[in-house]
C-alpha cells in the first residue's frame, strides 16, 4: 500500500498525467539545455579533433610522399654520379693504354734513330780506319820500296805509287 502511494501519488487511483507531463517537459527542457551547453561544445571538440587527427594524417602522407621523391631523386642522383664515374674510369683507362702506346712508340722510334746513328758512325769510323790502314800501308810501301831502291822518291813519284796501291788494295778486297 504504500508503495501504491508512491506509484500512483498521494490518493491517486490513476495515473498522474500532470506529472507526467511536467516529467517530460522538464526532461525535454533538460535535454535541450545538454544539447545546448554540453552537447554542443563536446560535438565541436570531437569535431575539432577529428579535423586534427585528420589534418596531421594528410601532413604525414604529405610527407612520406615528399620523402619518397627525395628519396627516388637521390637514388636517381646515386646512380648517374656510379655511371659517370664509370665513364669517367673507362676514359682513364683508355688514355693511359694510348699514352702508354704512344710512349712505347716514341722509345722505339728513339731507339731505331739511336741504333740507324750507331750504324753510321760505325761506318764512318770504319771508312776512317780504312783510309788510316791504306795510308799506312802506303807509307810502309814506299819506305819500303825507298830502302829496297835505295834512294829517294819524289813526291809525283810519291803520289803516283800511293795511287797504285791504293787501287791494288782496292782490287783486293
Amino acid at each position: 500500500m504504500v508503495l501504491d502511494y508512491f506509484v500512483l501519488g498521494a490518493g491517486a487511483t490513476g495515473l498522474n498525467t500532470g506529472d507526467i507531463l511536467a516529467t517530460a517537459v522538464i526532461f525535454l527542457i533538460l535535454m535541450l539545455l545538454l544539447k545546448k551547453f554540453a552537447w554542443g561544445p563536446l560535438m565541436d571538440v570531437m569535431q575539432q579533433r577529428e579535423e586534427l587527427v585528420s589534418s596531421e594524417i594528410d601532413a604525414a602522407e604529405k610527407a612520406r610522399k615528399e620523402a619518397q621523391t627525395l628519396l627516388e631523386e637521390q637514388q636517381a642522383i646515386l646512380k648517374e654520379a656510379r655511371t659517370e664515374a664509370q665513364t669517367i674510369l673507362e676514359g682513364a683507362k683508355k688514355q693511359a693504354d694510348a699514352s702508354k702506346e704512344e710512349i712505347v712508340s716514341a722509345a722505339r722510334a728513339e731507339a731505331a734513330r739511336l741504333k740507324e746513328s750507331a750504324v753510321r758512325d760505325i761506318e764512318a769510323e770504319k771508312e776512317k780506319a780504312i783510309a788510316a790502314v791504306r795510308e799506312e800501308v802506303v807509307s810502309l810501301s814506299v819506305l819500303a820500296a825507298s830502302k829496297v831502291l835505295g834512294k829517294e822518291i819524289s813526291e809525283a813519284d810519291n803520289s803516283a805509287l800511293i795511287k797504285e796501291t791504293i787501287a791494288k788494295a782496292g782490287e783486293a778486297k
